[in-house]
């Protein structure tokens, strides 16, 4: 996949920031309460329990500390729809960090309270043109938060559905950031305008080679929710499940996106 070069959208930086902590509170309110028994829960992703996952959500935030521990990288050679393509790359030495830290971390409320106080101190002395080195190259800090927004909703997802009953909110600014996110990156991966993908009320996208589409309704349509959308991009769905259980609906013939899912893994 090539790098994206150019920015699909902008993101207001305030909006971001409060839209990350606001996530990231729904997640400790809910962890607070979660027994011994849920937290050994198997979840969706390969061998991790739900503790597991917990020092993960975690380990997503402290990505921002360990960039900003690092020299700053001398000037921006990436941007932000560059980040989807390049989280599979790290995911086996991800793997073994998540669990050092859910073996290190026993008391996980402690744990995220850490995380919170110590990312606003840093968010509080470093600027959003800050840039800092990722695996998506060098980033500005307040872009690199709004792929945090991503990891925060994806993982809210998979913790509510490891946990029978559990419900956690999703704040309306970090699912609308992750999923414009995801939608933009699907547009990069598959490029053109032949077929509009509607995911309401956050994301309208033109992709997928062939005839564009100037004017009336586009002959192919492609339709969802957010979190149907956030699950699609990232694997946690099929899309023939999804079509099958009418949680997408998929009009004309360049409307069937399996082939080119999930946008990231």
């Amino acid at each position: 996949m090539p790098p994206a070069r150019k920015r699909a959208r902008s993101y207001d930086p305030v909006r971001t920031r409060t839209a990350v902590f606001a996530q990231f509170g729904h997640v400790r309110e809910v962890v607070r309460g979660l027994s011994p028994e849920q937290l050994a829960l198997p979840t969706r992703l390969g061998e991790w329990t739900v503790r597991d996952l917990v020092a993960h959500i975690g380990m997503a935030l402290t990505a921002v500390h360990r960039s900003l521990a690092l020299p700053e990288p001398p000037q921006q050679d990436g941007v932000l729809l560059d980040w989807p393509f390049a989280t599979a790359a790290s995911s086996s030495a991800i793997d073994e960090f998540t669990r050092g830290l859910a073996a290190d971390h026993p008391d996980l409320d402690a744990y995220l309270a850490d995380i919170d106080a110590s990312l606003r101190d840093l968010l509080a002395d470093h600027p959003g043109t800050r840039i800092l080195r990722t695996n998506a190259g060098g980033l500005l800090l307040d872009d690199y938060l709004v792929t945090r927004t991503v990891e925060l909703v994806v993982h809210t997802d998979d913790l509510a559905a490891a946990v029978p009953g559990l419900d956690v909110p999703y704040d309306r600014h970090a699912l609308a950031a992750a999923t414009r996110l995801l939608a933009d990156a699907l547009a990069v991966k598959a490029p053109g305008g032949s077929t509009e993908v509607r995911v309401p009320p956050y994301a309208v996208v033109q992709c997928v080679e062939g005839p564009r589409h100037t004017r009336g309704t586009p002959p192919n349509v492609v339709e969802t929710d957010p979190l149907t959308w956030v699950r699609l991009a990232t694997g946690r769905l099929a899309w023939r499940d999804a079509v099958a259980d009418a949680a997408v609906s998929a009009s004309g013939e360049r409307a069937d996106l399996g082939g080119l899912l999930p946008v990231m893994s």
